[in-house]
């Protein structure tokens, strides 16, 4: 299809809607200074809808919104949300700071509906620049070209298959895709969940829920020591912080890369009371059964090392890696609770020359976000956790690090960037 001819020069245009690029769009939105438009390849806004669990919360509090940490009197805010809804007295007598996570996603949709500057529907195929015009050039499907004299990029992360199960046959699925998918697991006679984080821990007690009902063998594998519990004490969340940024951006590539595989517990990690309510319903099943046990194993320190599919079981190989010993487990239904992983997008190819990458070979994020070898022409939202820490995913710090792209994209501050946050002294 031939591109239709763009005349706009945007002054940036943002490829991918998630939560960090709409906060975007909401905080640039009544910058007169500024024009962006924001490309979405799916329909509308969607956000993790397949783990809409009933009664599942955010991991961080209703301040970590779109908008308040930059712009607390921003009308696209989640407290401004609640009262369009007629909620917030409600929220308020709740007493709870966490939002319920198809709540955020309804938040998030709401945002995005009152907003002009987004194009859903539209999915960037090519990115070149324009030597004589010094501008960024962006194909879509649509037709349509966008010029822009910058990018941000928030394509977001993509679910992550572990090698052994890449291939396989039998309806196995990735977490991403449970509520759509649960009712076919509960007609099983064996479900297994391998993964560890939060999002395995709530599908592991939703379907111990249901265990009596339908009389699954359940067994919930991870490679993890134990099932760490998100660590969320007050000075450890100071490392979300200006500060913090500061510090690790500073050190070794390569200490750097070593703390990354450290950290994860810090935002990878499941919330303690849902392990304690693990325990419990653990604990009441058991005393029900009469001292019989429930149909369940929880196996830490397990490595997946094979599987295959046979006649509607899947065979799964494990390495016990503290005893060195291996180990299968026969189930029907697979459930990969293994997170997710950022693919460069192949639509920067042409544009590769321009943009920096470490010894890696991932993306060089400079302390203002930007990745390009100008310093201040492409900015990347999230991806950024082997350069800015556990900074990165934190819903909380989005609004931080789209006030300091805003600066860059003005070449002067609209929302006040904060320095220094922290009581604690990272770095001597």
């Amino acid at each position: 299809m031939t591109a239709l001819a763009d005349t706009t020069v945007h002054d940036f245009v943002a490829i991918g809607l998630g939560p960090f690029n709409l906060g975007l769009a909401c905080l640039t939105e009544p910058i007169d200074e500024l024009d962006g438009v924001f490309l979405e390849s799916k329909p509308d806004f969607e956000w993790h809808a397949g783990m809409f669990l009933d009664g599942a919360h955010l991991q961080t509090p209703f301040m970590s919104d779109l908008v308040t940490l930059a712009d607390p009197t921003s009308p696209y805010s989640f407290l401004n949300y609640l009262k369009e809804k007629g909620r917030l007295y409600s929220f308020y007598i709740r007493e709870n700071f966490y939002p319920l996570r198809v709540e955020y996603d309804d938040y998030c949709r709401w945002a995005a509906a009152q907003l002009g500057s987004v194009r859903f529907g539209t999915t960037v195929t090519e990115v070149t620049w324009d030597e004589t015009a010094e501008v960024y050039v962006v194909a879509t499907d649509t037709g349509a070209t966008y010029r822009g004299r910058h990018l941000v990029l928030g394509t977001g992360t993509v679910p992550y298959v572990p090698e052994p199960c890449r291939g396989l046959e039998g309806g196995l699925f990735h977490n991403a895709r449970y509520t759509r998918r649960k009712a076919e697991l509960l007609t099983k006679k064996s479900v297994t969940i391998v993964g560890s984080g939060q999002s395995a821990a709530e599908i592991y007690y939703e379907l111990l829920s249901e265990i009596d009902a339908h009389g699954y063998q359940l067994n919930w594998v991870t490679r993890s020591p134990r099932f760490f519990p998100l660590e969320y004490t007050k000075l450890t969340l100071e490392m979300t912080s200006p500060d913090y940024i500061d510090y690790f951006r500073a050190l070794p590539e390569d200490t750097r890369y070593r703390l990354e595989k450290q950290q994860k517990g810090l935002f990878k990690g499941i919330n303690s009371d849902l392990i304690d309510a693990i325990f419990d319903l653990l604990y009441q099943k058991n005393v029900e059964s009469g001292g019989r046990g429930v149909p369940t194993r929880l196996l830490t320190n397990s490595s997946l090392t094979s599987a295959r599919y046979e006649d509607g079981t899947y065979t799964l190989g494990f390495r016990q890696d503290e005893q060195g010993k291996d180990f299968e487990i026969a189930t029907e239904g697979l459930v990969l609770a293994t997170g997710y992983h950022y693919e460069q997008p192949a639509f920067l190819e042409p544009v590769r020359d321009r943009l920096r990458f470490d010894s890696h070979g991932r993306f060089d994020v400079a302390r203002n976000y930007a990745i390009d070898v100008t310093g201040r022409g492409v900015f990347l939202q999230n991806a950024g956790v082997h350069t800015h820490s556990i900074t990165s995913p934190d819903l909380g710090m989005g609004a931080y690090r789209n006030a300091s792209i805003i600066r860059e994209l003005l070449g002067a501050e609209y929302y006040p960037v904060e320095k220094s946050i922290a009581f604690q002294e990272f770095a001597v």
